[in-house]
């Protein structure tokens, strides 16, 4: 065991065994062998250094040409922001400051005593509660990692990157918003957490989301190769189309139904927030993968286009699964059918922001009031509770 008292001395380096010198032809093919790896890996090296950024400065070399960026492979500086091409990342990262928020700003004392009260819920809303904490408990995790570790590294854009920065706190605070809500409610963080592995309506959709980042993890992926490209592609419809495009509605209809009752009004106050981030997120991933399309029309064949329309059938069929799991039996006015049909309305929407037919012709929305909930144009007097206005943090006005 060190002992960080001792001084530490490096250790020999072992003498140097003798060899016969090799064949003046196995000499050369080592050579030429180590000439290759050589090549390879700096080969690597350069395509790593263009995502970064972390390659040696060019001394001297012009300014970013805004012709060479693009989404993927460009060929401008990482590190330039300006001059800007993609304004819409810009004012999107502005407004995702200006909705800065924290989870522990909401009290959480009204839902504490209305869970503790034996009359205050019935075992449906229970029920109901459970799993859709259980669900988005990890699912903000999931979202992170995918664009810390994913697609952060493979978009060479630095507004857009600006703007991932920023989504990727946003995640980090809604998982934190689970924790205070579990944490405040005294609620087992242990089944609660862990319900994605447990409870199989959620861990379909979780297994689902997960096998379209493998090749991203991967050290050899490459978007400058056709199938790159399109792996990439499958990534953001499946984690900004799909799943918060799609999977975080149901949840939120369910929590801001408890609120419009006047139960649980601080966990629906939070979901009323996070509602508003997930809606840029998911306008962002729209923009994004509609620029992919223009500057690489190769990529959206009608094959492809197919494929995609089969991935967001299949998530809609997996979250209406998830809505019968969580609503056996009607509650708060909704129910299994309902979201259903809620579900085969926001599929249709999604398709039609990828330019796609709609799956479900003649779909509506049951619920309204959810339109006016995520209408991102009503800057003011969003929330009825505490926050009057929704803005930056330290210019919060409290009621």
């Amino acid at each position: 065991m060190l002992n960080w008292d001792e001084p530490i001395t490096p250790k020999k380096a072992p003498a140097a065994a003798s060899a016969t010198p090799a064949h003046p032809a196995v000499a050369a093919d080592r050579q030429a062998a180590s000439a290759r790896a050589h090549s390879s890996h700096a080969a690597a090296g350069d395509a790593y250094h263009s995502l970064t950024g972390l390659e040696s400065i060019d001394v001297g070399a012009a300014p970013v040409d805004v012709s060479e960026k693009r989404i993927i492979n460009a060929r401008a500086d990482v590190n330039q922001l300006l001059p800007m091409k993609y304004t819409w990342a810009w004012e999107k990262y502005l407004a995702a400051c200006n909705n800065h928020w924290m989870p522990t700003e909401v009290s959480m004392q009204a839902d504490i005593a209305l869970w503790k009260s034996r009359e205050g819920l019935t075992e449906d809303e229970r029920y109901m509660i459970m799993r859709n904490l259980g669900f988005f408990a990890t699912s903000e995790s999931l979202v992170a990692n995918n664009i810390v570790l994913g697609i952060y590294r493979y978009i060479t854009n630095p507004e857009c990157r600006q703007y991932l920065l920023r989504q990727a706190f946003e995640e980090a605070v809604h998982t934190h918003t689970f924790q205070y809500i579990v944490d405040s409610l005294g609620l087992s963080e242990g089944e609660v957490f862990n319900m994605y592995r447990a409870v199989p309506s959620i861990t379909a959709k979780a297994a689902w989301a997960l096998k379209y980042t493998h090749n991203l993890a991967d050290g050899n992926f490459d978007t400058s190769t056709h199938e790159g490209a399109l792996h990439f592609l499958r990534d953001l419809v499946a984690f900004y189309v799909v799943f918060e495009g799609m999977w975080f509605y149901t949840g939120f209809a369910q929590i801001l139904s408890l609120g419009r009752r006047n139960k649980m009004t601080g966990i629906a106050e939070q979901y009323q927030y996070i509602m508003r981030d997930e809606s840029i997120h998911l306008n962002f991933g729209i923009d994004v993968i509609n620029q992919i399309k223009i500057e690489n029309p190769d990529l959206w064949s009608p094959e492809f286009q197919a494929e995609v329309l089969q991935m967001i059938q299949t998530a809609c069929e997996l979250e209406v699964q998830y809505a019968r799991d969580t609503m056996p039996r009607g509650l708060l006015g909704l129910n299994a059918e309902m979201c259903e049909e809620y579900m085969h309305f926001i599929t249709n929407r999604r398709c039609g922001q990828l330019g796609l037919p709609e799956l479900y012709p003649g779909a509506t929305n049951p619920f309204p009031w959810m339109s006016e909930a995520i209408d991102l144009k009503k800057e003011k007097n969003f929330f009825e509770t505490r926050v009057t206005e929704y803005q930056t943090g330290g210019a919060l006005s409290w009621d």
